[in-house]
């Protein structure tokens, strides 16, 4: 089978105003659905960013894929490879690591891949899953993401979720959660308040939900003392501390004077990371995420690599809909030493996506493999339709949190390394 045509489409959908390090979601996120297209019209499915520059690159590398086989998987990634050229690079709005040009060609790639996947699956009547070595789980595990946030956004009215500004707040946002989606290990989002205030927030949670797995995220918003400092007084607390401070070399210091386990999606984002990263012991858990290592069979490959150097694994989450979460389930499930539950945007899409329902649900917090060839879904194309409207009607092209957050508190700055 060749790849016939591809269609790449833009989509947007309402975000909440979740805080972080970098400032505020804007109103709405932006996202990109690919289409692949079979000489034997069978069609795979893939998602990945909607920034404008990601976009730009992802529809000439579409350009560039026609008429390849399906199966070609590195024939399929040096074209792209060619299509974006050489030394160009893309940061994705900062909190997912530092750009780079192999990043930027990983980030292109992933979503033609997920597709090609999808395709083969449903050829050869198989799951995803199956295709990366065979399910060692049937559920795939994740973790109630909590943020603080604003009631709703300036000017609008109060969204069902409401504010969580204080412990309080959050405990009732973990509290909401869990009962909508059963999950059984909790994530915070942080960086946003001191670290005092914060680890408040964390005793908070300890306290309600005593037994779950915690674990808090600053990207970076901590120099390495302040980081060492937190860490100690949260011993026993939390199942790992991610992205504390920044860089491999902060990390490192961090990591020898902290009973926990660091984790990272933002020192450590591509393949060239990854022996510093080991040499000096930065991390002891890498949080996977396909969406820029390059699609889910160099993620299973990095995932082997760590478990030769005794890396525990975790998954990475931006806003997203349900073909990534498909994706990142069928890798999850075909990845042995994943043994921490992912992350997931899921519900503050509050149920807007351009899958068909039925295919994907949350169980206990986890979500089933999919039984059916491929990823296992069908797009809705009414949904799809829609988004692709709200993308044309809108003025956003590329998330900028930080911005966003100025035009309210003009004096912000990112945090990064701020307390």
């Amino acid at each position: 089978m060749r790849i016939h045509e591809i269609h790449v489409t833009p989509v947007a959908f309402k975000d909440p105003p979740l805080l972080n390090a970098s400032g505020v979601h804007e109103p709405w996120a932006l996202r990109t659905v690919v289409e692949v297209v079979t000489d034997e019209g069978v069609t795979g499915l893939g998602e990945t960013y909607g920034d404008l520059s990601h976009l730009d690159r992802v529809r000439a590398a579409a350009r560039a894929l026609t008429g390849l086989p399906v199966h070609a998987h590195h024939a399929l990634h040096a074209r792209v490879a060619a299509a974006i050229g050489a030394d160009v690079f893309t940061d994705q709005h900062g909190l997912t690591g530092a750009g780079s040009h192999q990043k930027t060609v990983d980030a292109v790639f992933s979503p033609f891949e997920v597709a090609c996947l999808d395709i083969r699956g449903k050829a050869a009547g198989l799951r995803v899953a199956d295709l990366l070595g065979g399910p060692v789980r049937d559920a795939v595990p994740y973790s109630a993401y909590l943020f603080y946030k604003w009631a709703g956004h300036p000017g609008a009215d109060e969204d069902r979720f409401g504010a969580a500004l204080d412990p309080e707040g959050i405990v009732a946002q973990a509290r909401l959660l869990i009962e909508e989606y059963g999950f059984t290990s909790i994530k915070l989002k942080g960086g946003v308040f001191a670290p005092e205030r914060e680890t408040e927030a964390v005793r908070a949670l300890h306290d309600a939900f005593p037994g779950l797995p915690l674990r808090i995220d600053p990207n970076a918003a901590w120099t390495p003392a302040t980081s060492a400092r937190v860490g100690a007084s949260l011993d026993g607390v939390l199942e790992y501390l991610e992205d504390p401070a920044p860089g491999i070399d902060g990390m490192a210091e961090v990591a020898a004077q902290v009973p926990m386990k660091l984790a990272t999606n933002m020192c450590v984002v591509t393949h060239d990371h990854l022996p510093p990263a080991i040499a000096r012991g930065a991390i002891g858990v890498l949080l996977l995420d396909h969406h820029y290592w390059g699609g889910l069979l160099r993620s299973a490959q990095v995932a082997a690599l760590c478990d030769t150097f005794g890396l525990e694994l975790s998954m990475h989450s931006n806003s997203h809909l349900g073909i990534s979460l498909a994706a990142m389930t069928h890798l999850a499930a075909a990845t042995p030493n994943l043994t921490h539950a992912c992350d997931t945007h899921t519900p503050w899409q509050d149920g807007q996506d351009v899958v068909a329902p039925g295919a994907l649900r949350f169980t206990g917090g986890a979500v089933p493999l999919p039984d059916r060839p491929g990823l296992g879904i069908e797009l809705d194309r009414d949904a799809l339709a829609a988004m692709h409207e709200q993308y044309r009607r809108i003025t956003v092209r590329r998330r900028d949190d930080t911005a966003y957050m100025r035009r309210f508190d003009p004096e912000f700055q990112p945090k990064r390394a701020h307390w």
